[in-house]
């Protein structure tokens, strides 16, 4: 296991940004094989389970949710308006601002992406054991609100 506090660069294989970076994008790969069927892309997925959790957000709370720029959103709100995935609606206490709802479409579609999203999970642990896929989960956990905390200043 490598030190990675050491600076000097270790390679592709024991950095942790690449790794990480690479299994994001194996696992986008393998979701969109799952969900292209039900006419959703990666693109849309944090945005639809962060509707799921809290639906009628604001783009900018939803910006917030899924770690994006407000352009991206934008153009992605956009495409799943298109898509008949979500609406956007005033706001009844506020007129100058807008909140994002699922369609019903959008509903029905949760239990499929979240199953898809589960096979897909399953799929890539099948080889770690239970406790594996804990410590796994809670150092990534530990990695993510560091990050966090260090973007933020």
């Amino acid at each position: 296991m490598p030190d990675l506090r050491d600076h000097s660069w270790p390679g592709r294989s024991a950095s942790l940004g690449y790794q990480v970076n690479l299994l994001a994008r194996l696992l986008a790969t393998l979701l969109q094989r799952e969900i292209a069927v039900y006419g959703v892309v990666p693109g849309q997925f944090a945005q639809l389970l962060a509707l799921y959790d809290r639906d009628g957000q604001t783009p900018s709370a939803l910006c917030r949710a899924v770690g994006i720029e407000p352009g991206t959103m934008s153009k992605t709100l956009q495409r799943m308006e298109r898509d008949e995935l979500v609406e956007r609606r005033r706001d009844p206490h506020d007129g100058r601002s807008v909140t994002v709802h699922l369609t019903e479409h959008g509903k029905r579609l949760e239990p499929l992406l979240k199953s898809a999203a589960a096979r897909t999970n399953d799929l890539v642990t099948r080889e770690l054991t239970p406790r594996q896929i804990q410590t796994l989960m809670r150092a990534l956990d530990a990695l993510t609100d560091a990050a966090a905390r260090l973007a933020e200043t």
